[in-house]
């Protein structure tokens, strides 16, 4: 059962302003009491806090891939901004990517959070998400996943998303695949297709594009795979341009600005199916402290995604 109160602190207790030894680095931390989490008394201290905590299941996952910051400077509640050029103030250890942006070609260098003081930096910027590419920075054109963005149209819903990732397992295991599924913190779900193997993302996205639209196909009062926001309600927007290579997806295990710090969090299937079968939403919806105790029971269940080598299927 879920708390009422402030969500737990994770054992870091410090003044507002100080220094902190992460690993071999020392970074000075900043305004740590300011709220970041009015509805449940989270401070940035706390966020920081939570990263620290989970950074041995996370960092795998982030580990040699660009990553987009996503800032709140004054929590949730207020402005926020993407920050895809790493700022220029970063420590030297910080390391960058540069890829070149989509839309005017401009090469931009992207932070790297390769060890648990970068991500304690991040942090410390206000950083309450963190949206990786699914290539890694040494092959910036090779994805080492497929991923489907399920994201439901009103008033459809997380539960809806439920039914159509089974479907989409489904077909995958049809195809001799296997996949994994995490929640998006959000309103939705993200199945992912590990591949580990030579592959480009032109067919990558390719095929993606083909399972979509076939799940479309076969259920067009349900499913939509055009991003117009007019087709969507009461739908689910299987979102297969996810994979384009200049595109970003929260990172699991992030936390997400919503009024809850809510997590990105891998989710077996047994529990997507329990959920859709009991039509239970709170199943499929975790807060920061409960993530960690999940860690602690069951590992990381999204480890599979970064280890295990299928190849994409002919299509």
């Amino acid at each position: 059962m879920r708390a009422a109160g402030p969500t737990a602190r994770y054992n870091l207790l410090m003044p507002t302003n100080t220094s902190a030894r992460v690993g071999s680095k020392t970074l000075q931390l900043s305004n740590l009491d300011k709220l970041f989490y009015p509805a449940t008394g989270t401070t940035k201290g706390d966020v920081i806090a939570y990263y620290r905590a989970v950074a041995a299941a996370l960092l795998p996952h982030l580990r040699g891939r660009p990553v987009t910051l996503k800032r709140y400077p004054n929590g949730v509640q207020g402005m926020y901004f993407y920050e895809k050029k790493c700022p220029s103030h970063r420590p030297p250890w910080v390391k960058t990517v540069v890829l070149t942006r989509k839309r005017d070609n401009v090469d931009l260098p992207y932070c790297q959070l390769n060890s648990e003081a970068a991500l304690v930096w991040a942090a410390n910027l206000a950083s309450l998400e963190l949206h990786v590419s699914l290539a890694r920075a040494r092959t910036t054109s090779r994805p080492s996943a497929a991923v489907f963005d399920l994201d439901p149209g009103a008033p459809a819903a997380v539960l809806e998303c439920a039914d159509v990732a089974l479907r989409l397992k489904r077909m995958f295991e049809q195809a001799g695949l296997t996949s994994f599924v995490k929640t998006s913190g959000s309103k939705g779900l993200q199945v992912y297709v590990p591949l580990n193997t030579p592959v480009t993302g032109a067919a990558t996205k390719a095929w993606a594009h083909s399972i979509a639209r076939k799940l479309e196909e076969e259920d067009p009062g349900g499913i939509v795979t055009t991003p117009a926001r007019v087709e969507r309600p009461g739908k689910i927007f299987v979102d297969w341009s996810q994979n384009d290579t200049h595109k970003t997806t929260v990172c699991v295990y992030s936390l997400r600005a919503k009024e809850r710090p809510t997590v990105s969090t891998p989710v077996t299937w047994d529990e997507v199916s329990q959920a859709a079968s009991s039509q239970d939403a709170g199943m499929l919806s975790f807060e920061a402290d409960e993530v960690l105790q999940r860690i602690g029971r069951k590992g990381d269940l999204f480890e599979p995604v970064i280890k295990l080598k299928q190849r994409l299927p002919r299509h």
